[in-house]
C-alpha cells in the first residue's frame, strides 16, 4: 500500500484543518486505518485509528471530541477532521495502514510521508 498524506498548514489557534491520506496498491478496505503524530523533539504517538468498515474509532485521550477519523472505501482514502486546534497539536502527521488493531505505531506496515501542522498561538 503506498499512502499520501495531505491538508496540513498553517493555522490559528481555535481553527480547523482536515487531513487527507490517499492509499493505493493493495485493498484499501482490508486495512485499519490510523493517524500518528511527532511533535518536535518527541516520540511519535498515536491519535487516531479507524477499522477496516469505519464502524469503529479510537482517539487519544488528548484529542478526543475535538478530532474525528472517517474513512471512503470507494475513494480508498482516510481523512481527519481536526476542530479546536491548540498549538500542542502542532506536529507532523502521518498515516498509517495495517492488519492489526492496535495502538502501537509499530505494528502499522505502511506509512505516509507525513504533514505538517502548525497551530499558532
Amino acid at each position: 500500500v503506498q499512502l499520501q498524506a495531505f491538508g496540513g498548514g498553517l493555522v490559528q489557534a481555535g481553527g480547523s484543518l482536515r487531513l487527507s491520506c490517499a492509499a493505493s496498491g493493495r485493498t484499501f478496505s482490508n486495512y485499519v486505518m490510523a493517524w500518528f503524530r511527532q511533535a518536535p523533539g518527541k516520540e511519535r504517538e498515536f491519535v487516531a485509528r479507524i477499522n477496516w468498515s469505519g464502524g469503529s474509532t479510537d482517539y487519544a485521550d488528548s484529542v478526543k471530541g475535538r478530532f474525528t477519523i472517517t474513512r471512503d472505501n470507494a475513494e480508498n482514502t482516510v481523512y481527519l477532521q481536526m476542530n479546536s486546534l491548540k498549538p500542542e497539536d502542532t506536529a507532523v502527521y502521518y498515516c498509517a495502514a495495517g492488519r492489526r488493531w492496535t495502538y502501537s505505531g509499530a505494528s502499522y506496515d505502511y506509512w505516509g510521508q507525513g504533514t505538517l501542522v502548525t497551530v499558532s498561538s
